[in-house]
């Protein structure tokens, strides 16, 4: 009688140690993306709060509006504006794209130099890759308002197009390079968060820096 028991019992295990297995692969929720689309009206976003309702959107469209996202992007003191840190928006990670690839475990690798935001890693809520250096359109510039270590930037100069509710042609706001590759020094010269400013805040000057009006997001947890 135990001939018979045995093997079933060995089966039983093999088909739960297989189960096991298969969850143990299971990619990770997707807690990281790049918005695949911007608000159409360059980086007026409607604002922190429009900015976040964009994520939250996006990622719902995604299947992964069960989570609270928020937009990577700071806010200045320019025109008594109240500073907002981005890097204290986000939560504490770890952060993994739509493809379950791990993109940084804390706040502060996502700041250093262990940070794996790159053109291959920074997809869209879809899985999609985002053009960068050598595709056209170029649209590789991301909006951030941010310095390299996710604080707003320093003064009271206009580094976030009037807080994100900007459309205007002139004005700038910081901008990352989420292609970025081989950057990522201490200190930053480039990086996926701060490069350089752009040429103003309308949806035709953010094309012609090199960008459509993207940002990031992540889920804060």
């Amino acid at each position: 009688m135990f001939r018979h028991i045995i093997p079933a019992v060995v089966l039983t295990a093999s088909i739960f140690g297989g189960a096991s297995f298969a969850q143990a692969q299971q990619a990770e929720p997707m807690t990281f993306f790049v918005s695949s689309a911007g608000s159409g009206k360059g980086a007026d976003l409607g604002g922190l709060e429009g900015a976040d309702k964009i994520c939250q959107s996006l990622a719902a469209s995604a299947g992964a509006g069960n989570l609270t996202w928020r937009a990577y992007l700071s806010t200045s003191s320019f025109n008594g504006g109240t500073i907002v840190n981005a890097r204290d928006r986000i939560g504490n990670g770890p952060w993994h794209n739509a493809k379950g690839a791990l993109i940084a475990r804390t706040v502060d690798e996502l700041h250093g130099k262990n940070s794996k935001v790159n053109k291959q890693t920074a997809l869209t809520e879809k899985g999609a890759l985002v053009n960068g250096r050598g595709d056209t359109p170029n649209t590789h510039d991301i909006l951030t308002g941010s310095r390299p270590d996710g604080t707003a930037g320093a003064g009271n100069a206009d580094t976030t197009c009037k807080n994100w509710t900007s459309s205007a042609d002139d004005g700038s706001a910081l901008l990352g390079h989420h292609d970025v590759t081989g950057l990522n020094v201490d200190p930053p010269s480039l990086s996926w968060n701060s490069a350089h400013g752009s040429s103003g805040c309308s949806q035709a000057k953010l094309v012609t820096t090199g960008g459509s009006g993207l940002f990031y997001c992540f889920a804060a947890r």
